[in-house]
């Protein structure tokens, strides 16, 4: 069954705490050949039965495809901003490292890092990913005019999600 694939179950509590602390419905990390997807489902159920649903569904969800209409529910509200030009290996698209959620600005009532139409040099911060309570900083690949943002403050995003685009 396992073969030989350890799962730290403190690592799992960890990203079911994230879930439950944030507006993320999903997390998934994959390594080599290892993968756990922890899922938070709305339904009315006792905060005990809580922890005990992420392990299981990290077993059989790789298979199983109705998480992915959930993976695909996360970009609608990014969806106004995108058009059916926009070419996701654009070699200006910045997209995200990681799960998490994006903040524009370092703290809260702050102006933006950057915003349209903003001259950025390569290397400078373009924003903020939250993700296991840690803050990473997302910088611009190269330099550049900010042409389109995709994300709102304080988004959800997941992994390869496009966040801007420098031209």
């Amino acid at each position: 069954m396992s073969q030989g694939i350890t799962f730290d179950p403190a690592a799992i509590r960890e990203l079911a705490k994230i879930l439950r602390e944030s507006d993320l419905t999903e997390i998934e990390l994959v390594d080599k050949d290892c993968r756990i997807r922890v899922l938070r489902q709305a339904t009315a159920v006792a905060p005990p039965a809580q922890p005990s649903l992420p392990p299981m569904p990290t077993a059989p969800v790789p298979p199983a495809p109705p998480p992915a209409p959930a993976a695909t529910a996360a970009p609608p509200p990014a969806a106004p901003h995108l058009t059916a030009d926009f070419d996701p290996k654009h070699p200006g698209a910045v997209t995200s490292p990681m799960v998490g959620v994006a903040y524009l600005s370092p703290e809260p009532g702050a102006p933006p890092f950057v915003t349209v139409g903003s001259r950025v040099e390569a290397g400078q911060t373009l924003l903020l990913i939250e993700a296991m309570k840690t803050f990473n900083q997302i910088k611009a690949p190269r330099s550049g005019t900010v042409t389109r943002i995709f994300v709102e403050n304080a988004m959800p995003v997941e992994y390869g999600e496009p966040l801007m685009l420098i031209e």
